[in-house]
Formats: structure tokens, C-alpha cells, sequence
């Protein structure tokens, strides 16, 4: 998985404006595409929400995810879950709201929304390669107890290209978190969905204020016309 050695800059076209980005120190970062969020008998579901609403993501993440492999992108993938003992899943977020299974019930893909179960895993159209980095993640920012800092160091990247789900929670979670740590986050607007569409509007109109408070917003095709750029 070794990066792109070239230092040449290619521009994406992005909202609020056009960015320059030097592939040699850029990952993709693809969130918590797993099955108890996107399939029927999930996390998701348990929580009344309609779980179809997140599919249209996956097309896009799909055709980023192969332009990556094919020119040597780092690719990370994180999953949101908790340890079988729940040690590590805080009694308020097990508690919260009035689901039909909870955290660590028994579900349709194993105990819901545990490390090692069926459910906790992502999605197999996006299924991650032998080579590429999965980061298990107890809370909804990929930095948060998670070794991802580390990973990033180690690799040499200042700059994320960032999709998945839910747009308005882990996706918005991590991009704060990576802005506060000096990382440039350049959000997939058709490779992260939401529940609520109205959400996803939200969460990323909200990343693109003020200039770009958090960060650029930037379509799949952008994106993968800046990676044909590198062959």
C-alpha cells in the first residue's frame, strides 16, 4: 500500500473552492461502512430507521475505493463497535432512546453492533483488502481511543479524502476532530449518506461554511477525474 510517489499537485474542483492536493500525502479514510448500519436487522434498523437510505453511498465509494487500489492510495477503513464485555461502550449510549435490540443484543447478524459479529463488519461490496487498514473505533470520531493518529503519522498524510456514514454524526465527528489535529478533510458529498437526507444537507453545508471551517465538500466524479490524472 505505498502511496503515489510523485509530488505533483492535482486540482480537485470543490466546494468553497477548489483545492490543490499532493497524492504522496493523502489517505483515503472510509467510515463505518458496516452491516448493522446498511442492512435490514442492523444497528441501524433497531433505531427505526430506514437503512436503504445509506445504499446510495456505496456505488460512489466503491468506484473512490478501486481508483485508490489502482494507484496505490492508502486506504483506512473504521468500524464503530464495542468489545464483547461492553467495557467500553458507555451505559448512556447503550441506554439511549427506546430501540427494539440494543447495543450487544442478540440480532439477525449476532450480537448488535460487537466486534467480531457478523453485523460489526462492512459491507462486502467495499470489503477491505489484506493490505489495507482497518481502525476499530468504540465511539463516532476515528480518532477518538483508536490508534488512527499513529497511522497517519506513520504514513506521512496531511490530507483525507473522507466518505461513509451517517454524514451528520461519525463522518462530521472525524472531520472536526481531524481539523483540530491540522489534517485537510475533503469530503465525498455522494459517498456519505444519512438517515435524514435533510441531515446530510445539513452536515455538509456545515463543513463548508465560513470558508470551509472544516473543510471541502467534493463530488465522486471530481475526484476520480484527480485520480485519472495519475494514470
Amino acid at each position: 500500500m505505498a502511496p503515489p510517489t510523485s509530488a505533483a499537485t492535482t486540482m480537485i474542483a470543490a466546494e468553497p473552492a477548489p483545492i490543490g492536493l499532493d497524492w504522496a500525502s493523502t489517505a483515503l479514510l472510509i467510515i463505518d461502512m458496516q452491516r448493522d448500519f446498511l442492512e435490514p436487522g442492523g444497528f441501524g434498523e433497531t433505531l427505526g430507521n430506514d437503512v436503504s437510505q445509506l445504499a446510495r453511498a456505496v456505488p460512489p465509494i466503491a468506484a473512490v475505493l478501486a481508483a485508490a487500489r489502482r494507484i496505490g492510495l492508502p486506504v483506512i477503513h473504521t468500524r464503530e463497535g464495542h468489545l464483547p464485555d461492553l467495557s467500553d461502550a458507555p451505559p448512556a449510549k447503550v441506554a439511549r432512546g427506546a430501540p427494539s435490540l440494543r447495543i450487544g443484543d442478540p440480532g439477525p447478524m449476532g450480537r448488535i453492533l460487537i466486534r467480531g459479529e457478523p453485523g460489526h463488519d462492512i459491507v462486502p461490496e467495499l470489503y477491505p483488502r489484506a493490505d489495507e487498514i482497518v481502525i476499530d473505533k468504540p465511539g463516532k470520531g476515528a480518532f477518538y481511543a483508536t490508534e488512527l493518529s499513529d497511522v497517519l503519522q506513520k504514513y506521512g498524510i496531511e490530507t483525507l479524502l473522507v466518505c461513509g456514514v451517517t454524514t451528520e454524526v461519525c463522518v462530521n465527528t472525524t472531520v472536526r476532530e481531524a481539523n483540530d489535529r491540522g489534517y485537510r478533510c475533503i469530503v465525498i458529498a455522494d459517498g456519505c449518506a444519512s438517515y435524514f437526507p435533510e441531515f446530510h444537507a445539513a452536515g455538509l453545508a456545515m463543513i463548508k461554511a465560513q470558508g470551509g471551517i472544516f473543510g471541502w465538500v467534493a463530488e465522486s466524479p471530481a475526484v476520480l477525474a484527480a485520480m485519472a490524472e495519475q494514470g
